[in-house]
């Protein structure tokens, strides 16, 4: 049985199939910026959990990083491995919440992703996950959209049912997906509980896909 966070594969599906992409192409300025401050080596083992169709992976790559870019749908994999083809050994499937990998990496970063975790249990996942997958010395960036003080959760239930949604395009029946956004405190607390200690934290944005993303930089 499909978990309730993987209705992307569908929405990816829909959009690629009338030639468009579901999201934005224009890179998450925050990425580029957080591994030239806290990644010194090139070669330094970095990892991405959820890099969609490529937006933050591609620019990571052709910065010259040794980046290994997951997603948990493998339409987005497809699709990154066909339009970025030398770098399509890099692009691979992961479930960060039901999997596991054999590597850890010295730099490690999500973005838009623990926001579609509603369940406790899966947002402890994915915080293990990184947790686990961290070099001693390593480094994580986590973005999750939120402002900060709003908190909201949405039925799980309703994951998969086709809905209208804009797109540059324009109007698109896709499939639903989930969203959670938490406050500061919420957030904070969720990382600690983790043993994750934020070294920095604040509030980016990601146009035009995400007005309001709260950020933490992270280490073990």
């Amino acid at each position: 049985m499909r978990k309730y966070y993987e209705a992307y594969e569908e929405r990816y599906k829909t959009a690629h199939e009338k030639g468009v992409t579901w999201s934005s192409q224009k890179r998450t300025p925050i990425v580029l910026e957080t591994v030239k401050k806290y990644v010194a080596d090139l070669n330094t083992p970095m990892l991405e959990i959820g890099c969609g169709e490529g937006r933050d992976a591609g620019a990571v790559l052709e910065a010259g990083y040794h980046l290994h870019a997951t997603d948990i749908s493998k339409e987005a994999i497809a699709y990154c491995q066909a339009h970025f083809p030398a770098y399509a050994h890099c692009f691979e499937t992961l479930d960060c919440v039901r999997g596991s990998h054999p590597f850890q990496y010295g730099f490690i970063y999500s973005v838009a992703v623990i926001h579609m975790l509603v369940l406790d249990e899966d947002r402890n996942a994915f915080y293990q996950f990184i947790h686990d997958h961290l070099t001693d010395d390593g480094i994580a960036l986590i973005c999750t959209m939120g402002d900060g003080e709003f908190e909201m959760k949405s039925d799980i239930t309703t994951a998969f049912q086709l809905q209208e949604r804009e797109h540059e395009t324009g109007k698109m029946m896709v499939a639903g997906t989930s969203c959670r956004m938490v406050s500061f405190a919420t957030f904070e607390n969720e990382l600690r509980s983790h043993h994750l200690q934020p070294v920095e934290k604040g509030i980016t944005a990601s146009l035009p896909d995400f007005n309001s993303l709260m950020y933490a930089v992270v280490k073990k």
